[in-house]
């Protein structure tokens, strides 16, 4: 089975054409343990897998490295595109995307005949913690307080293809992320867990988002919490609706109109031949 290695922001992925290889996409969760593992295996967070679609020009089967299936993830779709372009499964720079989160719409900026950059609809936001899901009587859970390792820790959930959660904080401090992201990913008040953001506000147009990525990890960079930390700092009023995001793995740009649309690149790592 062939592969190629790609990465977005630093977040970085297998991908194959799984079209005809008669694997149901709900079975490929032992498979994306074993080639994501950072020592028996390729290495990555994650593994995306190109299927047939009856309703779309290509659908994406995404699972994390720990094997459980997730309905998005915006690095990921990035480098989605990338590989079924360049490998001619899809041969037009508009296209869409059938992901367990819905239809996305992909737009490719095409220069000298590359990808230059890959502007994707990722859809808009659900703030019902009913829908997150998120264990509250709250109609939103915006500016609500945990207390986590006996320190109360101010957090805001939305859906953003998947849970994530957003703490605003002064200074990005890495051992922070790794106590208290873990903790936070798991608290009994996220039953399905959350993907968490530690953000920094630099100034209405720039802000900086490391996640601590549910199923993962702590990760170079995560698009859909890029674009979930936007939306809330928009929310707050905290920046404009056109924000440059920095992760330590990269950059984005999110623009939000009716609809959320992220733009960043996706990199082409290496290529070679899976034993399974």
């Amino acid at each position: 089975m062939n592969f190629w290695k790609l990465h977005g922001v630093g977040n970085d992925f297998i991908a194959i054409d799984g079209r005809f290889d008669n694997i149901d996409p709900n079975n490929y969760s032992d498979l994306a343990k074993k080639v994501c593992h950072r020592h028996f295996g390729i290495g990555a967070d994650g593994l995306l897998v190109v299927k047939n679609s009856n309703i779309c020009d290509v659908e994406m089967v995404y699972y994390n490295s720990d094997g459980s299936r997730a309905n998005m993830c915006g690095n990921g779709l990035r480098c989605f595109c990338k590989f079924v372009y360049d490998n001619n499964i899809v041969k037009e720079n508009e296209f869409s995307v059938y992901t367990l989160d819905g239809i996305k719409k992909i737009s490719l900026n095409i220069n000298k005949e590359k990808i230059d950059t890959i502007k994707v609809n990722m859809g808009k936001p659900n703030f019902n913690p009913n829908i997150i899901p998120v264990k509250t009587n709250k109609e939103v859970f915006i500016n609500e307080k945990l207390v986590i390792d006996n320190k109360e820790i101010e957090v805001s959930s939305v859906l953003m293809g998947v849970p994530h959660t957003i703490v605003f904080v002064d200074e990005i401090i890495k051992k922070d992320i790794y106590k208290y992201g873990e903790l936070i990913e798991k608290n009994e008040i996220f039953p399905q867990n959350t993907n968490v953001n530690f953000v920094k506000i630099d100034d209405k147009n720039n802000i900086q988002v490391y996640t601590w990525e549910r199923g993962c990890g702590y990760t170079l960079g995560c698009g859909t919490g890029m674009t979930a930390s936007v939306i809330v700092a928009n929310y707050l009023n905290k920046v404009n609706k056109k924000v440059n995001v920095k992760s330590e793995g990269g950059s984005v740009k999110i623009e939000i109109l009716d609809d959320v649309y992220m733009i960043g690149n996706a990199v082409k790592i290496c290529e070679g031949t899976l034993e399974v």
